[in-house]
């Protein structure tokens, strides 16, 4: 993505600018991230569509059904975003990934990448892509691992309440805590490139449940409401650098 282009979206222009759609993001994306691996198919979709990462392992990749809609739909609502309804679903074995500026992986239970997919999704970050990661609990320790074959010479580390990513179009102080899984505080943990965060991983919180229809969680508005700044946070972060 065009560094400029990043340099210029504040939360202020995402509410003023007309209609900006992922057809010029894609433009922007292209430009800053290079062509695309052979046999990749270029998206025509001219409105913001993030992905979901089908993984192996047995974990739920599928989980939290309604969050990124309603997440899509809330980006909509309050930016000027024109996006998609719903997200697409995407293999580490594809090229696919390259098409899409942010990539999303949560679930239950065990994550595993090949050296084929761990390779791929290491070539996407080091380009200028995002994942955002998000624990539903059970994922934790086989997703640290995988992140390990991605990228052996690096660890997560914590991201101070100061980061930009806390304040990119809400104010927030820190992650916040949507439930209880490990016992502790909510963790809002980053893998950075060459000073770039490429990886947000919210750990011990899972802020995909609170994305989710009100009556699955029977979370209160307020909860449901700082879970989803969040998440919007993270989306115009990645978006915009």
């Amino acid at each position: 993505m065009n560094r400029s282009f990043r340099n210029m979206v504040t939360r202020s222009s995402f509410q003023r600018l007309p209609h900006l759609t992922v057809f010029f993001l894609g433009l922007c994306f292209a430009e800053f991230y290079g062509p695309a691996p052979v046999g990749a198919e270029p998206s025509v979709d001219p409105q913001f569509r993030l992905a979901r990462v089908r993984y192996s392992g047995g974990g739920d990749w599928y989980g939290n059904e309604s969050s990124w809609i309603n997440l899509l739909k809330a980006l909509g609502l309050r930016t000027s975003l024109t996006t998609a309804r719903r997200e697409a679903v995407v293999s580490l074995n594809s090229n696919e990934i390259f098409y899409y500026p942010l990539i999303t992986l949560s679930g239950h239970g065990r994550v595993w990448f090949s050296s084929g997919e761990a390779e791929k999704l290491r070539q996407y970050l080091m380009g200028g892509g995002f994942l955002f990661a998000d624990d539903d609990f059970g994922m934790d320790e086989s997703f640290r691992q995988g992140m390990k074959l991605v990228f052996p010479d690096k660890d997560f580390v914590e991201i101070p309440k100061d980061h930009e990513i806390f304040k990119t179009f809400y104010k927030l102080d820190g992650i916040p805590k949507i439930h209880e899984h490990h016992g502790g505080p909510p963790q809002a943990l980053g893998l950075f490139h060459e000073g770039r965060l490429v990886v947000f991983y919210s750990f011990n919180t899972d802020i995909g449940d609170s994305l989710e229809e009100p009556g699955i969680h029977q979370d209160s508005p307020e909860i449901r409401e700082t879970g989803l700044q969040m998440a919007i946070n993270v989306v115009l972060y990645a978006l915009t650098h």
